[in-house]
């Protein structure tokens, strides 16, 4: 990982990037998230922040948003033309994950497949590591 400073427009903001071993992205959620930033006029410098949060029946579970960049201590990977921010504490349970995204109708929307997850619920919102 290299740390790397934010454009010179925003406030300085020292990240790390990291690789696509930490999360990478499928071609349909890509796509979406492509269409997403551009659609909030963030496709130049937006990302998605992946979390990992306290909550769900399995006791943890995922939180993504759009955001405009990294945060301090940030780890930034680009995958699939896409940047994805995490924060180091997260990172300990997502490395090695896969985003994906379907439009089906009634299980739909954006799916984690987590290597690191022992236990997930029936829901798929929340798993234990």
């Amino acid at each position: 990982m290299t740390e790397s400073p934010t454009s010179p427009a925003r406030p300085a903001v020292t990240y790390k990037s990291g690789s696509e071993r930490l999360i990478k992205l499928m071609p349909d959620a890509s796509s979406k998230l492509l269409s997403l930033l551009q659609k909030q006029g963030r496709a130049e410098h937006g990302a998605l922040r992946v979390a990992v949060v306290g909550g769900g029946c399995s006791g943890l579970q995922y939180k993504m948003d759009l955001v405009d960049g990294p945060r301090d201590r940030d780890i930034m990977v680009e995958s699939s033309g896409v940047r994805v921010v995490i924060d180091p504490k997260s990172a300990l349970f997502v490395t090695g994950s896969e985003l994906d995204y379907s439009d089906d109708l009634q299980s739909g929307g954006f799916k984690v497949k987590n290597p690191n997850a022992i236990v997930t619920c029936s829901c798929g919102e929340s798993f234990a590591a």
